[in-house]
């Protein structure tokens, strides 16, 4: 039986880490790295470092960016008066891509789990009431995934807000039951959007 090496067997085993990534497809990135290593790994390398060392959280919304406040935060184009909810940063970057969206972002960081154990004091649901209570907010959209999960999320959040005066909406048809944002083609992101619902 062959044996690869410890360094290249670490490689894939870091890489198979990754999401959706098992130990097969690791092991055919990893062959691809050291077959390129002279091109492809070397810029590879420079620019998890540039991550490493500039990437980091903005402290209003939760977004990532070399940059704090982010430059969605801090572009004086965008509605600073709708603030779009989502549980991650890939459903931000989805809805940006379709580019429906002019307003600004609050990332939770999840979606309230009993099964999981992810209470109310886990995701970053206090911040959020604290932007509405500043009083220059006119409308938060949730736009959880359409899962159980999801879904007791958005009322609590509904619940914890409805004491201010906003209107409180959530995203419409075209989601289907258990959807992720980062799944879905712009089209339908489009359409959840501009045909949002109080909630």
């Amino acid at each position: 039986m062959f044996n690869k090496s410890d360094e290249i067997e670490s490689l894939i085993k870091q890489l198979s880490k990754l999401p959706s990534l098992g130990k097969r497809s690791a092991t055919r990135i990893a062959l691809h790295l050291i077959q390129k290593k002279q091109t492809d790994l070397s810029d590879l390398i420079n620019i998890l470092q540039t991550i490493k060392d500039n990437v980091q959280i903005c402290s209003e919304c939760g977004n990532f960016d070399t940059k704090n406040p982010c430059s969605i935060c801090s572009d004086t184009n965008r509605n600073k008066s709708t603030i779009c909810v989502v549980s991650d940063v890939a459903s931000l970057w989805a809805i940006e891509r379709s580019g429906v969206f002019s307003g600004i972002y609050h990332i939770l960081g999840g979606v309230l789990s009993v099964s999981e154990g992810i209470t109310a004091d886990n995701l970053r649901i206090q911040p959020l009431i604290e932007r509405i209570s500043k009083g220059d907010i006119k409308e938060i959209i949730l736009a959880l995934p359409s899962t159980v999960d999801g879904k007791i999320t958005a009322h609590y959040i509904s619940d914890k807000a409805k004491n201010y005066n906003i209107q409180i909406t959530e995203i419409a048809q075209g989601v289907p039951i258990g959807g992720e944002l980062d799944y879905l083609d712009d089209g339908t992101i489009i359409e959840a959007i501009k045909h949002r619902k109080d909630l």
